[in-house]
């Protein structure tokens, strides 16, 4: 229909068909852990681990000219309020324990990401006494390698974060099952701050 006005016309729809629709969506093709997986896809809060110089990196993806803000992921800075970690560059063992305690505060589901040579396998620092891989502290979704890496390589591990986990359908199925199956096997179960904890 269109109605005319002064300043020109207007389109309206027909508001039956849409109510009609509307209903359909919510009560039969849309299903809650669809919901779920989708809304917390485009929820990420990352908290970031900088280390190395990946963080320079880290800082240009969020910047106007790369934006992942638009990809549905905010960084913060508190990790009772965050759902991602993003580690950038080397952990060495102390740095583990802050991992640690980091990851065990954020709350569930919970996701992390190893950002460059150096989160990867210890990039020129691999054979160093003081180095610990990210997976032997927490268990890493989405490895990014470079060294270091662009912003691009960082939108793609966010991109690529939000296809698992609404392909696995991660979110749902820790809301039907308070868990994460799929990383239970590469949870670590030693304390890596034996050493602070005294």
């Amino acid at each position: 229909m269109s109605g005319e006005s002064p300043e020109g016309r207007a389109y309206v729809g027909n508001i039956n068909v849409s109510a009609r629709r509307a209903r359909k969506l919510l009560l039969g093709d849309l299903k809650l852990g669809k919901l779920v997986d989708w809304g917390t896809a485009f929820s990420l809060w990352p908290v970031h681990l900088t280390t190395s110089c990946c963080g320079c990196e880290f800082a240009a993806a969020w910047s106007p000219r790369f934006d992942n803000e638009q990809h549905g992921a905010l960084p913060w800075i508190g990790p009772r309020q965050t759902n991602m970690i993003i580690i950038e560059g080397t952990v060495s063992k102390k740095m583990a324990c802050a991992l640690r305690l980091v990851w065990e505060q954020m709350p569930q589901p919970k996701f992390a990401i190893a950002m460059g040579a150096c989160a990867l396998d210890g990039g020129i620092f691999y054979n160093s006494y003081n180095i610990v891989r990210p997976w032997q502290v927490v268990p890493v979704d989405v490895y990014i390698p470079g060294c270091p890496p662009r912003p691009e390589s960082v939108a793609r591990a966010i991109i690529e974060l939000q296809r698992k986990m609404r392909k696995k359908q991660i979110a749902s199925k820790f809301v039907e099952e308070g868990w994460r199956p799929d990383k239970e096997y590469v949870m670590p179960k030693e304390d890596l701050c034996s050493w602070w904890r005294g």
